[in-house]
């Protein structure tokens, strides 16, 4: 009797456990896909946009910080700790890689790029956590690869923009590592690690910004991004692996590929090329197919147990 009752209650909390973390993957993905069109809307260098962002989010954490300082936790071995600093400096660079190529090539060969961030995460997971990696996410990330490829086929001759779309892909690489150790080190306190990450941000950038000679206006959306649209997203997105999957989590980043080009597109009339929308196809129906087919696996598990 006892036993029975525990299996059937096993898969009621992962259930409520797997929507909460959708849930908030999915809200901290919308608020994120404003972030293009901020720096857009800006108007400064990718050094300057990264100082202050980095310096604003930093600043923003550390209220939160020391506000809610009795319910903080810190990490209580120097395994944890050096395992914070990493997914920090991670993301601290990943700052700078994003505003890098945003600012050097279209929104959409930026976000469409970054698409490709939870084939990484699946790679990821089989070598430092030991996950199997499937057939079927092996051929997805195949078919990302062609459409990745596809999206630099069509980028101009100019240095600059091949260069914001290698960024991009580094980015996709790097947020793979970092959904990872997440998941893999899940007591870890998120707002620290987001303080110092926009610390690392602003350290990066500051030898080559002018962050004393930017127009009153582009202030204004700066602290927006930097004070309340960037923490916010991002505890929202650490916090998911908490609930899922490291892969999983990164698939919510498709949101941001979708509705990050129709916010510039709407504000500012930037337009996607044909190559773009080709090779973004490929990445989008390559996760979308490998995702189907996972939460149906899911869904025949969960009815089996």
């Amino acid at each position: 009797m006892s036993s029975s009752n525990q299996t059937a209650h096993v898969p009621l909390g992962h259930n409520d456990d797997h929507a909460k973390g959708m849930l908030i993957a999915a809200f901290g993905v919308l608020v994120l896909s404003f972030d293009a069109l901020l720096i857009r809307l800006a108007d400064s260098s990718s050094y300057n946009v990264t100082f202050w962002r980095g310096s604003l989010t930093c600043l923003a954490t550390l209220v939160l910080c020391l506000c809610w300082r009795k319910r903080q936790r810190w990490p209580a071995t120097p395994a944890l700790w050096l395992a914070g600093i990493a997914i920090a400096s991670l993301y601290g660079v990943n700052t700078w890689l994003f505003v890098f190529s945003i600012s050097h090539t279209s929104t959409a060969n930026t976000v469409v790029i970054l698409a490709s961030s939870p084939l990484f995460a699946a790679l990821f997971s089989r070598l430092l956590l030991g996950e199997r990696v499937l057939r079927r996410t092996l051929i997805a990330i195949g078919v990302s690869v062609a459409g990745v490829l596809v999206v630099f086929a069509g980028s101009d001759s100019a240095a600059s923009q091949w260069l914001g779309d290698l960024a991009a892909l580094t980015l996709a690489a790097s947020m793979g590592v970092m959904f990872t150790l997440l998941r893999r080190f899940p007591a870890l306190p998120r707002l620290p690690i987001i303080a110092m990450a926009g610390a690392i941000a602003a350290v990066i950038s500051w030898p080559l910004a002018t962050p004393l000679a930017l127009q009153p206006s582009s202030y204004g959306w700066l602290a927006l991004m930097g004070l309340l649209q960037i923490p916010l997203a991002t505890l929202l997105i650490m916090t998911a692996p908490r609930y899922l999957p490291s892969t999983e989590v990164s698939l919510f980043m498709l949101l941001e590929t979708v509705l990050g080009p129709v916010w510039v597109w709407l504000i500012l009339g930037e337009t996607t090329s044909v190559h773009t929308l080709v090779g973004g196809s490929a990445i989008l129906g390559a996760i979308s197919v490998n995702t189907w087919l996972a939460l149906r696996r899911t869904s025949v598990n969960a009815a089996i147990a």
